[in-house]
């Protein structure tokens, strides 16, 4: 026991502790930047950070994953602290969102994810770049007080809305605002080529950080036409315990809005948990495979506690959990030493946090929206052809133009319509030959044959001309539904009637004296 104790410890020391602040590094920021596109107070953004370290961590059984706020999920928490207009409303649908999780890994429903389709997700994670790119741009500009939190992208261009809020631009952009978001843009841009890749010595979004408070303290020592205002830099307080909103367990029931937004920010983070860990698993050299339904039983209990604490959501993230990996990191005990740095970060030195400009934090997020929804994504899916390109377009349209539930659900549709007519084609095979003047026909039926090839066999069978010879054949089949049976019983029965003659092979007929 104590040669595994050692073994351990010495494993934390030269790999979990210094990944653990690494990854810490990139978390902080995100964590910042993630409450602040949600719309929800900067230090729920940091308690989501710690919870999701320190004790999703220790009930998950992935060794790399690193959980926290997601981008993902922001566009979708905003609309709903919106709609609910109170956030400690809210934290009820995070509590929801939690006890669904639970729910999931306790059925073991963990493979979920696999059964939506690829171009549905891409849609989705796609129409929330967008949504992010436009909800941080005000931000960018040092608009300090954007009012462009509405559900549905069609909102934000509303006469009313927008108009008006041109009209304020005047009155709160600051010029040192927009300086430092596009040297932030600039160096995030140069940082992602491949040559810089190898120059790389802090963590992007830290460096970003640091550069906005550079020259934050540049403008207020030297140029202070363009120093930034207090409402433009980020303000947590100093002791961040005694602000901790609760949520108000007596406004439970009374709205089913509380209830639907738990269950679609429940299965968002499910969805995205779940592609996270798939990804970061891959890159694990040592091929550990993450137990999903325990991971969403980790997952529902965090988003549980970030409810009961006034956090927002959290889910598996892939920036943190690469760059764990990237640093080294060997066991689940550096993704808990990233959420004890971020405990100690503020408590004890929120001052320097308070330094940090929105700009910054913006910057980093909109670079986050153009990675999810780039022109190469459009270009790809557009190569793959109508049958993905549609829903994934689709869903991303429906999502802007009304909410990504019922984006999702029609971009599900949509493909499952593209499965069942596909499905249609590829069930049996017909073959038409002449012989002595007489029409043959071949009907093959293939492996397995269900009611949703009815329609066009129906439409098959009665194209085959009078005085013909029809053969079908269902040897090789190792399942034909009822339904086709039926179809065929019937046909056979009739034939006599319009001189055909009907050969059916491997086809077990059965009555239909019960559909007259």
């Amino acid at each position: 026991m104590k040669r595994k104790i050692k073994y351990y410890r010495l494993i934390w020391l030269k790999h979990d502790l210094p990944a653990g602040l690494s990854v810490f590094l990139v978390a902080l920021p995100l964590c910042l930047g993630i409450a602040l596109a949600s719309g929800a107070p900067l230090s729920a953004g940091i308690i989501s950070g710690i919870i999701g370290g320190m004790l999703v961590s220790i009930v998950s059984g992935s060794q790399l994953s690193v959980s926290g706020p997601a981008a993902g999920l922001s566009t979708v928490v905003a609309a709903s602290i919106i709609s609910h207009g109170n956030f400690n409303i809210f934290l009820l649908a995070v509590i929801i969102a939690g006890l669904f999780q639970i729910f999931l890994g306790v059925l073991k429903l963990g493979t979920v994810a696999s059964y939506f389709p690829s171009s549905v997700i891409k849609g989705m994670l796609a129409a929330i770049g967008v949504l992010l790119i436009s909800k941080q741009l005000p931000i960018a500009l040092g608009y300090d007080q954007p009012d462009f939190w509405n559900s549905g992208f069609i909102k934000l261009f509303a006469t009313d809305h927008f108009f008006g809020s041109i009209e304020n631009f005047n009155h709160h952009i600051t010029r040192g605002t927009i300086i430092i978001s596009i040297i932030s843009l600039i160096v995030l841009s140069t940082l992602h080529r491949d040559f810089a890749k190898k120059l790389k010595v802090i963590p992007a979004p830290l460096l970003i950080v640091l550069i906005g408070i550079v020259f934050n303290l540049f403008f207020t020592q030297s140029v202070s036409g363009y120093s930034l205002k207090v409402t433009q830099l980020v303000n947590i307080p100093s002791n961040i315990f005694s602000t901790i909103i609760f949520p108000d367990f007596s406004k439970l029931f009374v709205s089913t809005e509380i209830w639907k937004d738990g269950l679609i920010i429940g299965t968002l983070a499910t969805l995205e948990t779940l592609l996270c860990v798939e990804a970061v698993d891959k890159l694990d050299v040592r091929n550990r495979i993450t137990p999903v339904n325990r991971e969403l039983i980790a997952q529902g209990i965090g988003n549980m506690a970030c409810g009961m604490l006034g956090a927002i959501p959290i889910t598996a993230v892939v920036v943190r959990g690469a760059a764990n990996v990237d640093a080294g990191g060997r066991t689940k005990l550096s993704a808990f030493t990233h959420g004890l740095f971020l405990l100690l970060a503020v408590l004890l030195i929120p001052f320097l946090l308070n330094k940090i400009p929105y700009a910054s934090l913006s910057a980093i997020l909109l670079v986050t929206g153009y990675n999810l929804a780039k022109p190469k994504l459009f270009k790809n899916m557009w190569s793959l052809g109508w049958k993905q390109f549609l829903p994934f377009v689709i869903t991303i349209l429906v999502i802007l133009s009304t909410d990504l539930l019922i984006g999702v659900s029609i971009g599900l549709l949509l493909s499952v319509y593209f499965i069942v007519q596909n499905n249609f084609k590829v069930e049996y095979k017909i073959n038409s030959t002449t012989h002595l003047g007489i029409e043959t026909h071949y009907i093959k039926l293939n492996s397995n044959v269900t009611f949703l090839n009815k329609v066009n066999l129906r439409t098959a069978l009665d194209k085959i001309p009078e005085y013909a010879i029809l053969t079908i054949d269902g040897e090789d089949c190792n399942y034909v539904d009822y339904d086709i049976l039926e179809i065929i019983s019937e046909y056979e029965a009739k034939a006599k009637e319009r001189h055909i003659e009907v050969h059916l092979k491997g086809i077990t007929k059965v009555s239909v004296t019960a559909i007259h």
